[in-house]
């Protein structure tokens, strides 16, 4: 029943996405210009070229990072893990801008940049953690020192190479203002794929997250699987990246929200996290475009605005403490 309700409201909100904004537009129109491809009147061209590639854009980020985010808390043990507080979208940003910076001749091959940037910064944290041998917070620590040293890189190659082919506040912020069909034809390839792998592997998330020792007992090899899942993290944070630049507090938000409806159970969880996660991008998309119309707010302002409070109240709630010892 929940799936299937947070489904209705994914629909609803995508729907009214499509519709909302300075011209109008009607159910009856949304479904015309779906259903015969018209793009020669006004509203099929608002429709095709402007509205839909941007209502896609925020449902597949917002379900690639909530699933991400949902795969490292429970690979991780750690509640406040997530891909833009662990350094993962900051690896992400900085290999997109020196693809476009040095690259511009392959900037079609972004997502692939994006993965590897995030798999290179996910390591790297997970190394540090791992040699520390410290506690949870290290993961915390280590992801906050990684995001800084790498946005330092990535401020400055826009600042020595200002023609880079990309909107730098768009990116820096988070916005899905100037997505483009062919943008996120192959992110969402690559997403879909991300997604339906940790579904597919949600039984083994479980057994991974009972610890160590009892999934090292119960056959499984647990340094092969962690990896694979951090892969599989890596890959949704840095399709989603690609093309909405650096949103944050998705993948702390909606996975916390999720367990609150159906509990641990990764097998519930990772497809409720899809679900929740695009209807929430997409809520606070529509807020960025509509609370100050006619002007328009970067979506990673309204995030930020929301995931900043949540963050602080995870650090002092008791949730928050046990993932800290």
């Amino acid at each position: 029943m929940v799936l299937a309700a947070s489904a209705c409201l994914l629909l609803a909100l995508a729907a009214y996405s499509i519709c909302a904004g300075a011209v109008p537009i009607s159910l009856g129109e949304l479904w015309q210009a779906l259903s015969t491809g018209d793009t020669a009147s006004k509203a099929g061209r608002i429709i095709h070229f402007v509205r839909l590639p941007r209502t896609l854009a925020a449902l597949l980020a917002g379900c690639a990072l909530a699933v991400s985010g949902a795969t490292l808390q429970t690979v991780l043990s750690n509640a406040l893990a997530s891909p833009n507080i662990i350094g993962v979208n900051a690896g992400s940003g900085l290999f997109t801008i020196a693809l476009a910076a040095f690259f511009p001749a392959y900037v079609q091959y972004t997502p692939l940049a994006a993965f590897l940037g995030a798999l290179f910064a996910l390591l790297i944290v997970y190394g540090i953690a791992c040699k520390t041998g410290a506690s949870r917070m290290t993961i915390v620590l280590s992801g906050v020192a990684v995001s800084s040293f790498l946005g330092a890189f990535t401020d400055a190659i826009l600042t020595f190479i200002p023609d880079t082919q990309m909107n730098r506040m768009a990116f820096l912020v988070g916005s899905f203002a100037g997505a483009s069909m062919e943008q996120v034809k192959f992110a969402g390839g690559c997403i879909l794929l991300g997604v339906a792998a940790a579904m597919v592997l949600s039984y083994d998330m479980n057994v991974l997250a009972l610890g160590e020792e009892t999934a090292s007992s119960l056959g499984m090899r647990t340094g092969l699987y962690r990896m694979a899942f951090l892969a599989i993290a890596a890959l949704l944070a840095g399709s989603a990246v690609s093309f909405s630049g650096l949103i944050g507090f998705v993948g702390l938000i909606v996975p916390h929200a999720a367990r609150v409806l159906v509990g641990q159970d990764n097998r519930y969880l990772i497809p409720l996290c899809a679900l929740l996660g695009g209807a929430f991008t997409l809520g606070c998309d529509i807020a960025a475009r509509t609370l100050f119309a006619p002007f328009e707010i970067p979506v990673g302002i309204v995030m930020s605005f929301l995931g900043g409070p949540f963050f602080i109240y995870l650090l002092l709630s008791r949730k928050g403490r046990r993932a800290l010892d």
